[in-house]
């Protein structure tokens, strides 16, 4: 069920279209397009992109960009979390991880939309800020812009970072710890060359889990996020439902998930390497 309308996708992404005539002889006319050089770059944030169709190249760079810091965000908020479900509570864990999915009992469109609430002109944020008589004018920096799309996209992820590092943290050995205790380690020491390393296999689970699926989200950046915080899903969407050129949509999409399985192999590749060599030290 997976693999069929993938390779559905990958098939679509040779074929072109003009206006409603889609033509179905194979061509690479969709991957030619988004790499098609030109002689006047464009230039954003100071990085020159060469290409007479640069919209592609840098929401793609945008969305990985946008998707890590949403990476770290989450990983941020749900290691602690996890860590403190794991060694500090004993009483009712069933619970408090009940408690954790909670978010999940709404959609996650209404969670989105919360935060615009929150984040909005006239929004919590706002709307406290001007009674205690800190500001006269809402702040406008607070929706609309990639800011806003990295924090509801870290809201709405965190539930899921959470649960694999507490599995990871709860299956540690304690006697492991208690050995690092005797053998004159601190808390911090322990925490450093037991806990961490142990962890780190929910961590990374956790954290590819997140990066994956944000960086083609959609929805986020359409409500939250304005003309600044749009993200390569938009743009597929767009060509899909607006500019009736689902081939050159394709072929974006393709082109993505091939940049995101390149970027997750160097990272598995890059921490097998780092394990095995510690090993040998």
């Amino acid at each position: 069920m997976l693999a069929l309308p993938m390779a559905a996708l990958f098939l679509l992404s040779f074929w072109t279209q003009s206006g409603f005539e889609l033509d179905r002889t194979p061509t690479l006319a969709n991957y030619a397009e988004l790499v098609r050089p030109s002689a006047e770059p464009t230039v954003w944030f100071g990085i020159p992109f060469h290409l007479a169709y640069p919209v592609p190249a840098i929401l793609m760079v945008k969305s990985l960009v946008m998707s890590l810091m949403a990476t770290l965000a989450v990983i941020a908020l749900a290691y602690p979390m996890a860590y403190f479900l794991a060694f500090r509570v004993h009483r009712h864990k069933a619970l408090w991880i009940i408690l954790i999915t909670v978010p999940f009992w709404t959609s996650y469109l209404l969670r989105v939309f919360a935060w615009k609430v929150v984040l909005g002109f006239n929004g919590a944020i706002n709307s406290g800020l001007k009674t205690l008589g800190i500001i006269d004018e809402p702040l406008e920096f607070l929706l609309y812009n990639p800011g806003a799309v990295v924090i509801t996209l870290a809201h709405s992820w965190v539930a899921f970072a959470i649960l694999p590092i507490y599995v990871s943290l709860e299956k540690i050995d304690r006697s492991l710890l208690e050995a690092a205790s005797d053998l004159g380690d601190s808390r911090w020491q322990r925490f450093r060359r037991v806990t961490l390393p142990l962890s780190a296999p929910g961590t990374v689970a956790a954290a590819l889990l997140v990066f994956i699926p944000t960086v083609g989200d959609y929805v986020t950046p359409t409500l939250v996020g304005g003309p600044g915080g749009t993200m390569i899903g938009n743009l597929v969407q767009d060509l899909f439902l607006k500019q009736n050129n689902a081939p050159l949509g394709a072929a974006v999409a393709i082109t993505m998930m091939g940049i995101i399985a390149v970027l997750v192999a160097l990272f598995l590749w890059a921490i097998g390497y780092a394990r095995i060599r510690s090993r040998r030290l």
